[in-house]
């Protein structure tokens, strides 16, 4: 007999992360038989793949954002914690949070909570070069940006001028090409018609790859394309280029300093820091190594989906998108159905309905599979 079933109440399942993960996790929890708690320290849910428009204010923050309570309004069941979790104590099956009560227990748990920038063990450089992975990240980007062209128009320093108007991108993945062919078209259209001073003025905007080719996921035709595209719209696209240092103003690219006022970074990641705490192996940047049905070895009822979960399906790993988070997610829902119903779980399977890479306003690289 379960505990809940001794105690006589319905089994807890907490979800924390109100991302892709997280939340198709709790839709395809709705009509289960549970107490389901969904804790986010954000109260709203994000399309991450549209970040960099919000970041080139192509696009406003409410237009890529929804709140988590309204979507998960229909779930009588559920109950939205807005808290952040300090740590999990899985011998206890207890998450710990910052808000009262401070400890969350629960029968079942479900680990969506994503993944933050890495900076390759210098974490002073995010505040020179800061990433794109939330709505802040994309207003103070969009705010770094905007100020670098007022810098510009005021200045009658031409060095100074150039550097304001130069913008340099670390990292060639999909993040770091969409807004590198962002900028240039955002360039020719907004600054003849905003500003005076800069108007006739060039931008130069240069990508940073340490790899061997832009868009490393693609098929070389595709990435070479995308290429090919960026070149087109004046973007100084660099392959092979390891960033050596960042500071206020410059890039170092091995001997080579590259001045910037305005330096973004989408070189990497690293999976939050409390997939560390669930006694499961981790691979380098922090992700746990999960059983095929999805599951932590040592604690078959924790989950760990999306960006903070490593595992391969049909003998390649699992790619770090959005429509994998979403079907890994619902699998390990649908398993702790299974596992009420005195199923045999399911293993995870990756479909991948193909890759879009948008490259520009009217350029874009697709793969259907």
């Amino acid at each position: 007999m379960t505990s809940w079933q001794r105690e006589g109440r319905l089994p807890r399942v907490v979800i924390i992360g109100g991302g892709f993960g997280g939340l198709y996790a709790a839709r395809a929890l709705k009509r289960a038989k549970i107490e389901l708690t969904v804790i986010d320290r954000t109260n709203h849910h994000l399309f991450q793949p549209l970040l960099y428009q919000v970041a080139t204010a192509t696009l406003a923050p409410t237009d890529i954002t929804a709140p988590i309570r309204w979507l998960l309004r229909k779930q009588r069941h559920t109950s939205v914690l807005l808290a952040e979790v300090e740590r999990i104590d899985p011998d206890r099956r207890m998450v710990i949070v910052d808000v009262e009560p401070r400890e969350v227990p629960y029968d079942y748990l479900i680990v969506a909570a994503g993944a933050r920038h890495a900076y390759f063990a210098h974490p002073e450089w995010e505040a020179t070069a800061p990433g794109l992975k939330s709505i802040v990240d994309a207003t103070e980007l969009r705010q770094r940006l905007l100020t670098a062209c007022e810098r510009a128009e005021e200045t009658i320093d031409a060095a100074e001028r150039a550097t304001s108007l130069a913008f340099v991108l670390v990292g060639g993945g999909p993040t770091g090409t969409e807004l590198a062919g962002m900028l240039p078209t955002i360039a020719r259209h907004a600054l003849p018609r905003d500003f005076r001073r800069i108007a006739n003025e060039t931008v130069r905007v240069v990508l940073l790859e340490g790899g061997p080719k832009v868009l490393p996921t693609y098929p070389d035709a595709l990435a070479e394309h995308a290429r090919l595209d960026l070149i087109n719209l004046g973007v100084d696209v660099r392959t092979g280029a390891l960033v050596t240092k960042v500071e206020s103003g410059a890039v170092h690219v091995g001997d080579e300093v590259i001045r910037s006022r305005t330096i973004i970074w989408a070189a990497g990641n690293a999976a939050s820091p409390i997939g560390r705490q669930l006694g499961a192996e981790v691979d380098r940047v922090g992700r746990v190594l999960v059983a095929p049905d999805l599951s932590v070895p040592a604690h078959p009822e924790i989950f760990v989906v999306g960006d903070m979960a490593t595992l391969s399906s049909k003998g390649k790993p699992v790619p770090g998108v959005a429509p994998a988070a979403m079907q890994m997610g619902a699998r390990a829902a649908k398993n702790i159905q299974r596992d009420l119903q005195q199923r045999e779980r399911v293993d995870f399977v990756y479909r991948n309905k193909g890759d879009l890479a948008t490259i520009g306003r009217d350029r874009a690289i697709a793969r259907h599979q």
